[in-house]
């Protein structure tokens, strides 16, 4: 698993194997980048079930100004901290909330994203009541984008 391209280009992420964890694939990734290239450079980015911060870090590498990555489980989160270490990322530029997608998403926010991933484990059939939950949401404006990775169902 590695950065595609920007400023972190070629760098490898750590990861682990695990049934929760799932990195998006590089060619979907890039596809993903190439698609909302435009709306990435200076973007506020919401990486939600960010797992290794893959999708969130790739952000950060093509011109994102702010990440924030929401993961439950303590030991994906902790992968995010490494890769976030690994690619001497300052502190300004992310945050980490280590909590329930669920929860953070039903939580009033000050900040309001441009870009939004959703990409829960596939075990987990979560991207429906994210985007309820979304409905009700200040976490996003009339021009966020938002990219959801599931399973065909």
């Amino acid at each position: 698993m590695r950065i595609i391209s920007g400023k972190y280009k070629g760098r490898n992420l750590v990861s682990f194997k695990a049934d929760h964890i799932r990195p998006t694939m590089d060619r979907i990734k890039e596809t993903i980048f190439n698609k909302w290239m435009m709306y990435i450079d200076g973007a506020k980015v919401l990486d939600l079930f960010a797992g290794t911060g893959n999708l969130g870090l790739e952000a950060l590498s093509r011109g994102a100004t702010h990440v924030t990555f929401v993961e439950k489980n303590n030991k994906s989160m902790n992968i995010v901290k490494e890769n976030i270490q690994l690619l001497k990322i300052d502190k300004s530029e992310y945050q980490i909330q280590l909590k329930d997608v669920l929860a953070f998403v039903r939580q009033d926010s000050a900040l309001v994203y441009d870009l939004i991933f959703i990409d829960p484990p596939f075990t987990e059939k979560m991207a429906h009541d994210v985007m309820n939950a979304m409905g009700k949401s200040s976490i996003f404006g009339v021009h966020t984008r938002i990219v959801i990775e599931s399973i065909k169902q």
